[in-house]
């Protein structure tokens, strides 16, 4: 398309900008402060530029005043922000997970620098977190993410649907966020598991020896124990971060066709 046809449909693709700014602006990765924002606003406009055409072929009408179309800017960049929210849910499963057994490893007060999220967060929730970003590269997360967040949204819904859909949003939501915590045991379980069984057995040896120090003992016995599990489980765990990635895609397409179908 070109520059006289973005001129001509200036008020769709300005709504169509919203929602792809939106997406990109909380979507995994795309959304650090690391990536400079006038190279996410050059991104955002050619995705725009991409998807116009298909948002023409398929009408969108427009409200007669101004106010109505402002609310439905901002309906749109809602969407985009919600599309990526639930993608972001995925990486915070992760980073939970290591939460979960970095303290009974020892690492519990070990905590770094995460320069994509900007916050401080347990160092071996950074190193689940650095597998994951691996696998979703690998496995084609960025493409999926244009593919079904982007050209797949468009397709099936508009913002008003979501208004007139908003319970339903809201109680997808609330499952999202149980589902976090759900992954997140999940992926942890196998650590967590062990370190109970090693925690158990020093208590076992604390009563049978009183006189073994096993305050000192324990810190190394649980770290190796913990560190030679993940790396048994390691190959196990990424087929596990794939199927996750991939759940987590599969659910913002059936929340957008549930959406745009009427629920």
């Amino acid at each position: 398309m070109g520059f006289g046809g973005l001129i001509e449909n200036a008020q769709i693709f300005l709504l169509v900008f919203a929602r792809v700014y939106g997406l990109l602006r909380t979507a995994p990765m795309i959304s650090s402060t690391t990536i400079p924002g006038i190279a996410r606003m050059g991104l955002t406009f050619f995705c725009a530029v991409a998807v116009l055409p298909g948002v023409l072929a398929a009408g969108y009408p427009l409200p007669a005043g101004g106010f109505e179309y402002a609310a439905l800017i901002i309906g749109e960049a809602m969407v985009g922000v919600i599309i990526g929210f639930f993608l972001t849910v995925v990486f915070a499963a992760f980073l939970v997970a290591g939460q979960f057994f970095s303290l009974q490893m020892g690492f519990g007060a070990s905590q770094v620098f995460d320069p994509l999220a900007q916050i401080q967060i347990p160092v071996m929730g950074q190193f689940l977190n650095v597998i994951a970003m691996f696998v979703f590269i690998t496995t084609g997360g960025f493409q999926k993410i244009f593919l079904a967040g982007i050209d797949g949204s468009f397709r099936a819904m508009r913002a008003v649907d979501m208004i007139t859909q908003h319970d339903f949003v809201l109680r997808t939501l609330i499952l999202g966020l149980g589902r976090l915590f759900e992954q997140a045991l999940i992926i942890a379980f196998p650590i967590l598991g062990t370190l109970f069984l090693v925690y158990v057995t020093m208590g076992l040896l604390a009563k049978a020896a009183p006189q073994m120090n096993l305050l000192l003992l324990g810190f190394p016995i649980a770290i190796g124990s913990a560190f030679l599990i993940l790396f048994l489980t390691l190959p196990f765990l990424m087929e596990v971060f794939s199927r996750v990635i991939d759940a987590s895609f599969d659910g913002v397409l059936e929340l957008v066709a549930r959406i745009g179908g009427g629920g």
